[in-house]
C-alpha cells in the first residue's frame, strides 16, 4: 500500500516546491519548503498532518497551491485544496474471495442516477446505491459496474472529464463512501468494477501538465494533446497510471477496471502501457490472492486485445464488444444511420453471436476501408467470454439525441427478443441500469461545467446533432433538469408491462446461473439459425431460444418435445413454439 503519511509530489521542472498545509482543528496554514529527490520527486520533511487536513502545492513563485495530482479527496471541488485521507483507515468486513468476471453477469451503473430521490431532487450517493443492491441480487446480477467516479468540475456529469484520477467525486460521497459501497457489494455476493479513464482528462480543473510532462504533442487525440505514454519521462507517467490502478484494486479493495476508449491510448513504446498494467495487475492478482479483472473498451475489433502478453497480445481478460450491440439494435429497431449502417441484417445478428466481430477484416463502410481481425475459435487463450455483450449501455443510450432507450423505440416484445438473445448468449452479457423492466426514463448526457465552458458544451452538443436533423430533441446538458430527468424510476418496475419484462429478465439470469449450457463459453457451445429475417433461433445445448422482432407470426417445431422455460410473449403445446408477434420463448429440448 502506498504510504499515505508522506507529503511528495513528481515536478520535475520545478526548482521550488512548497507544501502548504492546513490542519483541520488548527485553523492556520503552514508553508513548508519540500527537498528535491531523485527522479523530480518533491518530498516533504517529517509533517505531522491527520485525516481531514487540508494541503496543496506551490510551485516556484506560484501564488496559488495547486491539488495533489494523487489527491485521494477533494472536499471543495477539484480546484481547491486536496484533504489528507488513509485508506488504512477504512473498514472492510465482508469475507471476500473474489471471482473471475468473464461470464458474469454485469450491471452498468452511474452513482449519480441510479438510486436518487425524484421526489426531492436528490442526486445518488454511494450510500442511497447501497439500498438498491438486493434489487439487483435478486435479479441475478454477479458484478455492478459503476460508470467513473475520479473528482470531476462541478456536482454532476457522467465522469468521463474526471481531473483527479485518484480522488472519488466528492458528490457521491468521497473515498470512504465508496469504500462502504464495495463493502456492501462484496457482503451480498457482488463484484464491483470501476470504469476508470486513462485516455484523457477533462478541461476544467486539470493541472498535470503544471507539474510535469504528462502530456504530449508527439500524438493528437479529439481531446488535444496525449497522455504521455512514450515520449521523454514518460516511465513515471506510465507509473502513475499503474499506481491509479493499484490504489483502487488493493486499497479500495475493487474486482475490476474497465478502460474507457484504449484505442485512444497512443503508445509506441517496445512495451504498450495495456501490457505493462496487465503485467502489474497479474502482480497484484497474486498478492491479494483473489482474480483481479482488466476489461477494455475498445474500436479496434482485434482480438489481440484478449490475447496474454506472452502471445503478443494486450493481456485484457475481456473486452466490450460493440459489433453485437450494433447488430441486435439495428436487427430491432430498423435504425441504419451512422456506425449502424453495415448492420441489422440477421444474418449478422447469427455472425456477431456466434464470432463476435462483424468487422473482422472486411469493408467496414462508415470507416471507409477494412476493419479488424477475426476471432480464433480454437485459441487457448480465450473464449467468448472475453467480450462483453450488451444491447444498452450509458453510451449507446446517452449518447442518443435525447438520451432515450430502446423501449421507447421497439416496444416490450421485440426487447425481450434481444435481451434473450445476448443475455442467454455465450458471451459475458452487460445490462445496463434499468433495463431489466424497460425503463421509460431517459439517460441523458449531463454535465456542470461553469460559465466559461458550460455554455461550449450546451452549444457543441445542439450542433452535433443538428446535422442529423435532431436540434429540437437534444435537452440542454448544462440545465439541472436533463440531470434530473435521467434519474432512474424504480416504481414503474412494479406494475404493467415493466413488472412482466422483470420477471422474464429474472427468469433468464435464473437459467443463466443454474444451467451448465448456458455457463459455457466455447465458442463451438453456441449457434444460431436465422429462421427468417425477423426470427432468429439460437442453441445453447439442450437450451434453445426463439426470438422475433414481430414481422409476422412464427412457429418452429423442433421435432422432440419440449418445456417452456421462459416466455414473452409466446406458447406451445409442447411440440410447437408460437410467436404471435414480437417476443421470445426460452425452452429445453428432451433430447440434445
Amino acid at each position: 500500500m502506498r504510504d499515505y503519511s508522506r507529503f511528495e509530489v513528481w515536478a520535475p521542472k520545478a526548482g521550488t516546491v512548497t507544501l502548504a498545509l492546513e490542519p483541520r482543528f488548527e485553523g492556520r496554514r503552514r508553508e513548508i519548503t519540500m527537498e528535491r529527490g531523485e527522479g523530480g520527486w518533491w518530498h516533504a520533511p517529517e509533517v505531522e498532518a491527520h485525516p481531514g487536513d487540508r494541503y496543496g502545492f506551490l510551485l516556484d513563485d506560484s501564488p496559488v497551491a495547486l491539488p495533489d495530482p494523487r489527491a485521494l479527496a477533494q472536499p471543495e471541488g477539484v480546484h481547491a485544496l486536496s484533504e489528507v485521507v488513509d485508506p488504512r483507515t477504512f473498514t472492510f468486513t465482508a469475507p471476500w474471495e473474489g471471482m473471475d468476471l468473464r461470464g458474469k453477469v454485469i450491471y452498468e451503473l452511474h452513482i449519480g442516477t441510479f438510486a436518487a430521490d425524484r421526489e426531492t431532487g436528490a442526486s445518488g450517493t454511494f450510500d442511497s446505491a447501497i439500498t438498491r443492491l438486493d434489487a439487483l441480487v435478486e435479479l441475478g446480477v454477479d458484478a455492478v459496474e459503476v460508470m467513473p467516479v475520479a473528482a470531476f468540475p462541478g456536482e454532476r456529469g457522467w465522469g468521463y472529464d474526471g481531473v483527479g484520477l485518484f480522488a472519488t467525486h466528492e458528490a457521491y460521497g468521497g473515498p470512504e463512501a465508496l469504500a462502504r459501497f464495495i463493502d456492501a457489494a462484496h457482503e451480498r455476493g457482488l463484484a464491483v468494477i470501476l470504469d476508470v479513464v486513462y485516455n484523457h482528462l477533462g478541461p476544467d480543473g486539470n493541472y498535470l501538465g503544471e507539474f510535469g510532462p504528462y502530456f504530449t504533442h508527439t500524438h493528437t487525440t479529439p481531446w488535444g494533446p496525449a497522455i504521455n505514454f512514450d515520449a521523454a519521462e514518460s516511465a513515471e507517467v506510465r507509473a502513475f497510471v499503474v499506481q491509479n490502478a493499484r490504489q483502487w484494486l488493493i486499497d479500495f479493495h475493487l474486482d475490476g477496471l474497465r478502460l474507457d476508449a484504449v484505442h485512444a491510448l497512443r503508445d509506441h513504446s517496445p512495451t504498450h502501457i495495456l501490457a505493462e498494467l496487465s503485467s502489474a495487475v497479474a502482480d497484484m492478482s497474486r498478492e491479494v490472492a483473489r482474480p483481479l479483472t482488466l476489461i477494455a473498451e475498445s474500436d479496434l475489433n482485434d482480438p489481440a486485445m484478449v490475447t496474454p502478453v506472452a502471445e503478443g497480445g494486450f493481456g485484457m481478460h475481456a473486452q466490450w464488444a460493440d459489433d453485437i450491440h450494433h447488430h441486435l439494435h439495428a436487427w430491432a429497431t430498423g435504425e441504419r444511420a451512422g456506425y449502424y449502417v453495415d448492420f441489422g441484417a440477421a444474418a449478422g445478428v447469427k455472425k456477431t453471436l456466434e464470432r463476435i466481430f462483424e468487422h473482422d477484416g472486411s469493408y467496414s463502410t462508415f470507416r471507409q476501408k477494412n476493419w479488424g481481425a477475426k476471432v480464433d475459435a480454437a485459441s487457448a487463450h480465450y473464449d467468448a467470454h472475453a467480450f462483453v455483450a450488451f444491447i444498452q449501455d450509458h453510451d449507446q443510450v446517452g449518447n442518443r439525441a435525447s438520451g432515450d432507450r430502446i423501449t421507447d423505440t421497439i416496444g416490450y416484445g421485440a426487447h425481450a427478443a434481444i435481451a434473450s438473445l445476448y443475455l442467454l448468449g455465450a458471451s459475458t452479457p452487460m445490462l445496463f441500469m434499468g433495463e431489466e423492466w424497460g425503463a421509460r426514463t431517459p439517460f441523458a448526457f449531463f454535465s456542470d461545467h461553469g460559465e466559461r465552458i458550460g455554455p461550449l458544451v450546451s452549444a457543441g452538443r445542439k450542433e452535433e446533432f443538428s446535422r442529423m436533423g435532431w436540434s429540437d430533441a437534444v435537452p440542454d446538458p448544462q440545465a439541472r433538469s436533463t440531470f434530473e430527468e435521467s434519474f432512474l424510476d424504480w416504481g414503474e418496475a412494479e406494475s404493467g408491462e415493466h413488472a412482466t419484462l422483470l420477471e422474464f429478465y429474472r427468469a433468464l439470469l435464473s437459467l443463466r446461473r443454474k444451467n451448465s449450457d448456458i455457463q459455457k463459453g466455447a465458442f463451438d457451445s453456441i449457434a444460431v439459425d436465422v429462421l427468417s429475417e425477423g426470427a432468429i433461433l439460437m442453441h445453447r445445448g439442450r437450451i434453445g431460444v426463439l426470438a422475433s422482432r414481430g414481422d409476422a407470426p412464427v412457429t418452429w417445431e423442433p421435432g422432440s418435445r419440449v418445456q417452456v422455460l421462459a416466455s414473452f410473449g409466446g406458447e406451445s403445446d409442447g411440440r410447437a413454439l408460437t410467436l404471435d408477434g414480437a417476443g421470445a420463448l426460452v425452452f429445453e429440448r428432451s433430447d440434445a
